[in-house]
């Protein structure tokens, strides 16, 4: 090995743009960076990603292309004193024609305070700065910030990518990685778009001296597996719970299986997830089939008295059920409208005949008459207005021709019929 000192990502780092692999979308042909590399002017730039994607290796490169100093920074270590600090050296470099790009990492660990420091030295070109960052920058840097910096979005490596990588660390180690062409293929796809887990494997699988190949089965005794891409409360987490929601919707119940089988096999709370899926049966199903909510109610209760791995055919079968159930929001829909209607109606009074009337005084003011008992009718049904006396009758619900709807949509045409006739009386 060239230097036993350093890690082999770091060795095998490209020095320009087009030894990266990968990020065809920022360093192909008119990409974001392949263009400020050819105009040989930077802007300011957040590069947001998963973690071994490049964002660091971009950052070195686009400092490389244009001569300047290379100054980093990590923002889980540094503060507003060492951004001062970096300025003030920038400043100096200024004075002798010198260029700094500050690099900073995790830039989304920077409070308000610290990111809000960076704004004048990136207003008078002290310095071009590129962020780095795993969280989305919407969410978590300012606007004042933002509106300063282009934003390049950077894609988790693909397996071809990632099989391009291994084959150049064999070169550059001038050694084979002890793989079969299938473990190969298999370690690409455990890297799940990293290249540095990948490449930090392979530094472990050279030197570790074994008398043969690997197959896939035995790189998985070798190496300790590596989970599935998950943080549990960032963008990943919610991107996850999404797709399940979203793929619910669409009735598309393979694809809600497969991001259930993401969440869940990432270490995802499955309390969580349950109660998401308890309130799409409410949100996105309601009584297009009013079972749905008793079963994930159901699926819950089981999960929490069994837990795992029992209880995880509950949650399965909760989602092959909310998948292929008929979707309706039309009780959200109501909800929406007859809250909307509350708030503007102001204090009005029900309809005085289906007030009780527990005292005298109560019914000489007319309280509760002319109240009809339904269940006494020959129809079971009269007619009477519920609705305040000065208020017209409303419409909030208007079940689809869709599940258990198509019932209750026969049901409620039934009594609007009824309604008409009686009050024409």
């Amino acid at each position: 090995m060239k230097d036993s000192t350093r890690p082999l990502a770091d060795l095998m780092r490209p020095e320009t743009i087009d030894e990266i692999v990968g990020q065809q979308q920022l360093l192909g042909d008119n990409g974001l960076v392949r263009r400020m590399v050819e105009n040989r002017k930077l802007s300011n730039l957040i590069l947001w990603g998963p973690p071994g994607c490049g964002k660091t290796t971009i950052a070195k490169a686009l400092a490389n292309s244009v001569d300047m100093d290379f100054v980093p920074m990590s923002a889980v270590f540094s503060g507003t004193a060492d951004i001062k600090k970096a300025m003030e050296a920038a400043k100096l470099n200024q004075q002798m024609g010198r260029s700094t790009l500050l690099f900073i990492d995790e830039i989304h660990r920077f409070n308000k305070t610290q990111q809000d420091t960076l704004l004048p030295y990136l207003e008078d070109g002290t310095v071009v700065f590129i962020g780095a960052t795993t969280e989305n920058p919407s969410f978590n840097l300012n606007n004042a910030l933002l509106s300063r910096c282009h934003i390049g979005v950077l894609e988790p490596l693909n397996e071809k990518d990632l099989l391009t990588l291994l084959e150049r660390a064999e070169k550059y180690l001038n050694k084979k990685v002890p793989l079969d062409e299938n473990a190969k293929i298999h370690l690409a796809q455990m890297a799940d778009g990293d290249a540095r887990f990948l490449l930090n494997t392979i530094e472990y699988l050279v030197s570790a001296n074994f008398k043969k190949k690997l197959d896939s089965d035995g790189l998985d005794n070798a190496i300790q597996k590596r989970a599935p891409l998950s943080d549990k409360s960032g963008d990943e987490h919610y991107n996850l719970i999404s797709a399940v929601h979203k793929s619910l919707r669409a009735s598309d119940t393979d694809a809600a299986l497969y991001w259930t089988a993401r969440m869940m096999t990432s270490g995802q709370d499955p309390m969580y997830l349950f109660r998401r899926l308890t309130r799409f049966a409410m949100e996105d199903i309601g009584l297009a089939d009013p079972n749905a909510m008793q079963i994930a109610l159901s699926a819950w209760q089981i999960y929490e008295r069994m837990g795992s791995p029992e209880g995880d055919l509950a949650l399965t079968e909760l989602v092959i059920y909310l998948g292929t159930c008929p979707k309706s929001t039309s009780n959200y829909k109501a909800q929406t409208s007859a809250y909307a209607v509350a708030k503007t109606t102001g204090s009005l009074m029900p309809p005085k005949n289906i007030l009780n009337a527990p005292t005298k005084m109560m019914k000489k003011l007319g309280y509760g008459a002319n109240y009809i008992y339904e269940p006494d009718t020959e129809l079971g049904f009269s007619g009477q207005n519920c609705f305040p006396e000065t208020m017209p009758r409303q419409k909030f619900y208007i079940p689809i021709e869709r599940g258990f709807e198509r019932e209750i949509k026969k049901r409620l045409d039934y009594w609007d019929g009824l309604r008409e006739k009686l009050n024409k009386k």
